[in-house]
């Protein structure tokens, strides 16, 4: 199959050609070749293009990113994968109970007959934050 010019791989897969050099750059993408100073790229890059965009909507940062698609001597990828995920699972699950404590605060929150702001401490006080979370 014909090699994609950098244009061609940002229509393709739907993004910025800016985000293709800014995944090169941080070592998400291999270096293409250059003819002439144009980039030219395999058509699999699209494959990877397509895995760094999944895992980017999965909230995966560039930088765990980075670990997953670093090669790592006896490492295979399946174990950085394994071990992504359940810190992104754990990341998940604080998440929840955030939204979870939050949305518990707003349906209660309606039925205040507070006449000041300082009278709402009861409604507050009744709140349990996710542990290390200091916000109300």
């Amino acid at each position: 199959m014909k090699e994609l010019t950098i244009g061609e791989v940002a229509r393709r897969a739907g993004i910025q050609t800016s985000a293709i050099r800014y995944y090169e750059s941080v070592g998400l993408l291999l270096p293409p070749k250059r003819v002439n100073g144009r980039r030219y790229y395999d058509p699999s890059v699209l494959e990877r293009l397509g895995l760094i965009q999944l895992a980017r909507q999965a909230d995966f940062r560039i930088s765990e990113l980075q670990v997953l698609f670093t090669e790592s001597g006896d490492e295979p990828a399946s174990t950085r994968w394994q071990a992504l995920v359940t810190e992104k699972v754990t990341e998940m699950e604080v998440l929840i109970e955030r939204a979870q404590t939050v949305k518990k605060w707003l349906l209660e929150a309606p039925p205040c007959q507070c006449v000041q702001v300082s009278d709402c401490t009861r409604v507050l006080s009744g709140l349990t934050r996710p542990e290390g979370d200091k916000r109300i």
